[in-house]
């Protein structure tokens, strides 16, 4: 299996799906990347996907950032800016819930939340972590990380990842 993006262009994550693109209005980038799966295995039901910044760990208090979580996909493609909205998947909490992101409520941190790493940090490298699952999960907009993998413990036909660098 792999997974694309028409927003990642030579291993860059294009502005407009970061900080320097659309924001919400707690400023948290908010147009989600459109993603790609392909060559999914036989059996294949739903998708799960996590985005994830583990060069986060050194300014976020120890741990690796959380931009975007979703399960329950059925289509092999999201569209850009699929993220707002959408009731054809569920959509977890993202790290812009903790105390290092703001403390955002939960149902502005239930859907995507964009590139946007501290000023003078570097470039951080971004994962996108697509899972291709033989069952749809048992979860509800706002679910956390745990959950998520719990529910796809044994169901799991296969992963790709794809990784894309943006820089503040």
């Amino acid at each position: 299996m792999k997974v694309t993006s028409s927003g990642i262009v030579g291993g860059v994550i294009e502005d407009r799906f970061g900080c320097r693109g659309e924001v919400n209005e707690k400023g948290i980038p908010s147009r989600s990347l459109p993603l790609k799966f392909e060559d999914a295995p036989e059996g294949t039901v739903s998708y799960a996907l996590m985005i994830e910044d583990k060069d986060a760990f050194p300014v976020s208090g120890g741990f690796a950032w959380i931009h975007w979580m979703a399960a329950n996909i059925t289509s092999n493609e999201l569209l850009e800016d699929a993220s707002r909205n959408n009731p054809d998947f569920v959509q977890g909490v993202n790290s812009w819930i903790s105390i290092q992101g703001g403390s955002h409520p939960g149902e502005v941190c239930s859907r995507y939340g964009g590139m946007a790493p501290p000023e003078g940090h570097g470039t951080h490298v971004y994962e996108i972590k697509v899972y291709a699952l033989d069952t749809m999960l048992d979860l509800k907009d706002g679910f956390h990380l745990n959950q998520m993998y719990h529910g796809m413990e044994g169901h799991i036909l296969d992963e790709a990842v794809l990784k894309g660098r943006y820089t503040n």
